[in-house]
């Protein structure tokens, strides 16, 4: 790990038994003495537990699993853990865990703050081996090239998890030391990530007491307004820190309150998803949308779908700033929520808006994301996180580009069956390529919400089991649901060409073929015409998985190179077809 963040390849701590525990990359004697003999053998059996933890076999001796709030799981030793900690020791001996044959949970037993693998796993190894080692790289480490790394988000995350993973598993030595790591660094954290370690240091309570302390007196002298105290931190803990403001003159005595009630009114019924409401309380005129900020409260607090509705409204300006100077997309980056920055951006949010401290939201959104997700993303939130940054890029970098979306859609002209045969297939095409660039725009779009037309009515204008409605004969006589459809479509696709060039120009590329569309189409085909297409149609799947081998590699090679270049997500290979009627 980076040697800013307060850790060196070397770190001695001693536990509860009187061991001392030095963490290396290597032994480090001195050539001029040898180690006293007692040493040598601790070094031995800390070398010897600690490859039984790395060891690719650890699975086959182990006989317990801890299993990770993602699904993951740990294999354990019952015999190891129970005689280096005496919280495990009652774990597994409850009968409880004799009942699940030793499989038990980690959200059971660290129930207040999430654990992550990584910190689970640099756990687990001090209690086997007695050492603290040096981090993987890119662990604590921001996509943000300019960042020092010494407290960005990453780095207070992990050591955070560590903490409190140390607390609940009642080993007295590593919380020590990790909260002398995270007092080293506190005076270069943000006053949001300081929320984080207040928040844990107060749940380890006496055995954090330094930290705890440390914590508040940073929060006193902050601009973390009430709303974002009470949000992150129990009652007592936002009193404390209040009514030190107060004390010391830093704010006035009726700002130490909550929010006047009016604007309070608005903010519970945004908690409910309840915009009617907020249209009820703003037309009693006490306050504006504005005023009460209560955009950046669901931006930040609410869900996409509230925060949608509530921009619907269009009675709040969304570059307006806080009393923090954030504006609405600069909560929005630090929300991570890739649907509801889209929507900001769409109702022209500006993404060059500085804070106070002259962040834009791009640079807040890197600096809250891990390296090692942004490159190699499996899971969801690490998928969601890359897309955060990908999508504030693309809006700094250009505006939307002008035209048909590809070359087939220009083709079908005011064809309206045509039309529709193409967006059907290109959304489907999306959602099967760029599912979760898909799932954003289509959200967004609304598309879920429309009456989908069947396939054979696209297909076939000779169709005996047609509906009511010919697309090609009387095109003005389309049922309303199916226009509404059309353009839920034609508005996915315009904001997956805004937002996600790459993967239109993916899309584009396949779409262009020119049977592509008559390939969805077998219902009234010969035997001999089905085989000609099915032929066809196994060559496009050919070029189809080629092209998306490319797009990967390029997309690989970039993000080595550049953390700031435009790249697509790296996803799962497809494993689906076009859609073929037969």
């Amino acid at each position: 790990m980076d040697s800013r963040l307060g850790f060196s390849d070397s770190n001695e701590i001693s536990n509860s038994s009187g061991i001392c525990c030095v963490a290396t990359n290597g032994e480090t004697h001195s050539t001029h003495e040898l180690p006293a003999p007692g040493v040598a053998a601790l070094s031995r059996l800390s070398e010897n537990l600690g490859s039984i933890f790395e060891t690719q076999e650890f699975d086959f001796f182990s006989d317990a699993k801890m299993v990770l709030e993602d699904g993951r799981e740990v294999p354990v030793h019952r015999c190891i853990l129970s005689a280096r900690s005496a919280f495990f020791k009652n774990v597994f001996s409850s009968s409880a865990a004799k009942e699940r044959c030793g499989k038990f949970e980690l959200k059971e037993l660290a129930k207040d703050h999430g654990v992550g693998f990584d910190a689970v796993v640099a756990v687990l190894g001090y209690l086997y081996s007695g050492r603290v080692k040096s981090l993987p790289k890119g662990l604590c480490v921001c996509v943000d090239d300019d960042c020092s790394h010494f407290g960005c988000r990453p780095a207070v995350d992990f050591m955070v998890q560590v903490l409190y993973a140390s607390y609940i598993f009642q080993i007295s030595e590593l919380v020590a030391l990790y909260q002398r790591h995270l007092l080293d660094i506190l005076d270069r954290v943000a006053p949001d990530d300081i929320l984080v370690v207040l928040s844990v240091a107060n749940i380890c309570d006496k055995m954090c007491e330094r930290l705890l302390v440390r914590c508040i007196e940073l929060m006193v002298k902050s601009d973390v307004d009430v709303i974002t105290l009470d949000k992150a931190l129990p009652q007592n803990i936002v009193k404390r820190i209040m009514d030190k403001r107060l004390e010391l003159g830093l704010d006035r005595p009726e700002s130490i309150s909550f929010p006047e009630k009016h604007v309070k009114r608005i903010h519970r019924a945004l908690d409910s998803d309840d915009v009617e409401l907020v249209r009820m309380l703003l037309k009693e005129g006490h306050t504006n949308l504005d005023d009460a900020h209560a955009l950046h409260y669901a931006v930040a607090y609410c869900d996409a779908k509230t925060t949608t509705e509530l921009l619907d409204l269009g009675l709040a300006d969304v570059n307006h700033k806080n009393s923090r100077g954030y504006t609405v997309l600069h909560v929005a980056a630090m929300r991570k929520e890739p649907k509801i920055i889209v929507s900001l951006l769409t109702k022209g949010a500006q993404p060059s808006d500085l804070t106070l401290d002259g962040r834009k939201a791009l640079q807040i959104s890197k600096r809250l994301t891990k390296a090692v997700d942004y490159y190699k993303s499996t899971d969801e939130g690490s998928s969601k996180d890359r897309l955060c940054i990908e999508i504030l890029e693309q809006a700094e970098r250009r505006e939307p580009l002008l035209g048909e979306a590809s070359l087939s859609l220009a083709m079908a002209g005011d064809d309206l069956r045509m039309k529709m045969l193409y967006l059907e297939n290109r959304v489907g095409l999306a959602k099967l390529l760029f599912p979760i660039e898909a799932k954003v725009v289509m959200d967004i779009a609304q598309v879920d919400g429309t009456s989908e037309l069947p396939l054979a009515d696209l297909c076939s204008s000779n169709s005996t089991k047609r509906s009511t409605v010919d697309l090609n004969e009387a095109p003005f006589k389309i049922k309303e649901e199916h226009l509404i459809r059309m353009r839920a479509l034609s508005r996915t696709v315009e904001l997956g060409k805004r937002f996600f060039p790459r993967c239109s120009e993916v899309l584009n590329k396949i779409m262009d073929a020119d049977d592509l569309s008559q390939l969805a189409c077998m219902g009234n085909d010969t035997p001999e015409e089905r085989l000609v297409k099915r032929r066809r149609y196994t060559e496009l799947q050919e070029v189809l998985s080629k092209a998306f081998d490319e797009d990967k590699e390029e997309f690989d090679r970039s993000t080595m190179s550049s953390s700031s270049s435009s790249t697509s997500i790296g996803v799962a290979r497809p494993n689906g077809k076009l859609a073929m009627k037969n």
